[in-house]
């Protein structure tokens, strides 16, 4: 089992960067596929950017291709998001979630497909 906790968000400017982090706990995070989604209040949970477990693989969904950028870091337990030139309609709680694979380079899209999840971190952007 493991346990994410992410961290990093904010208030900030339209146009401005930010940088959201998950640490997970445990010794295997290499062996799990990690993403970022965001809920914003009323809509549905969205899928952002999934990375695989090898970090060679990475998918982003449409609205944040370009702007946002995910890393991870196997050796500090650590994934990524770099956000730049935000927009208020990036608002939303933004969410890690992992999935143990056996796959290196297998990015998952779907929030059924993951387990694990952070409490997730608040970013606003006003308009």
């Amino acid at each position: 089992q493991v346990q994410l906790v992410e961290s990093g968000g904010g208030l900030v400017q339209a146009g401005g960067p930010l940088r959201l982090s998950c640490v997970a706990s445990g010794r295997t995070f290499s062996t799990y596929a990690m993403a970022w989604f965001r809920q914003a209040p009323g809509k549905e949970r969205e899928f952002v950017v999934g990375i695989s477990r090898s970090g060679s693989s990475s998918y982003y969904a449409d609205p944040v291709k370009g702007r946002f950028t995910v890393s991870r870091d196997n050796a500090k337990n650590t994934m990524y998001l770099q956000m730049n030139r935000l927009k208020p309609e990036d608002t939303a709680v933004y969410l890690c979630a992992a999935r143990l694979t056996t796959f290196v380079n297998t990015v998952y899209q779907d929030s059924i497909q993951y387990t694990y999840w952070g409490q997730g971190t608040q970013v606003t952007v006003p308009s």
